[in-house]
């Protein structure tokens, strides 16, 4: 669906453009239900999930209060999106949550969209940084969308 300025032509810049009346109303994605844009609730208990399970893996290489853990935590978590992403369609923590991640443009996720996405989700404040698509920086640099399976 195209979007009218107010002079009544086509939107020439992103800042034209009217809000979305939902989350995903501009990518084509339902307003709620499956294939809808996953919600925030769904995502931070995905998150802690998933780096649960890294601190957890992390505690066989080294001991929790040390600076090693730390990071073995963080390269844990990145590992398990790369892998988990386009084998089973997202993490540990997006399946059990009913979610899975897509690329905008349709087809399979691939490869390189999840080395880029969990690069960015592991540095942090892309996440905190989303679209009136609640979607992310980490999703928006790698063409991706997280939707309800």
């Amino acid at each position: 669906m195209s979007r009218v300025s107010s002079s009544g032509s086509k939107p020439t810049t992103f800042g034209e453009l009217a809000p979305s009346r939902w989350p995903g109303e501009r990518l084509g994605l339902p307003e709620r239900g499956q294939h809808s844009v996953a919600r925030v609730g769904r995502r931070i208990a995905a998150l802690v999930v998933d780096y649960g399970l890294a601190v957890v893996i992390a505690l066989l290489f080294a001991p929790y209060e040390s600076a090693a853990h730390s990071l073995i935590t963080i390269g844990v978590f990145a590992l398990m999106q790369m892998i988990f992403i386009p084998t089973i369609g997202g993490s540990i923590g997006h399946r059990l949550l009913g979610m899975r991640i897509v690329p905008i443009s349709g087809g399979w996720v691939g490869l390189w969209r999840p080395v880029v996405r969990s690069l960015l989700l592991a540095i942090v404040i892309p996440a905190l940084a989303w679209d009136s698509d609640q979607r992310g920086f980490h999703d928006k640099v790698a063409g991706t969308v997280l939707i309800r399976a």
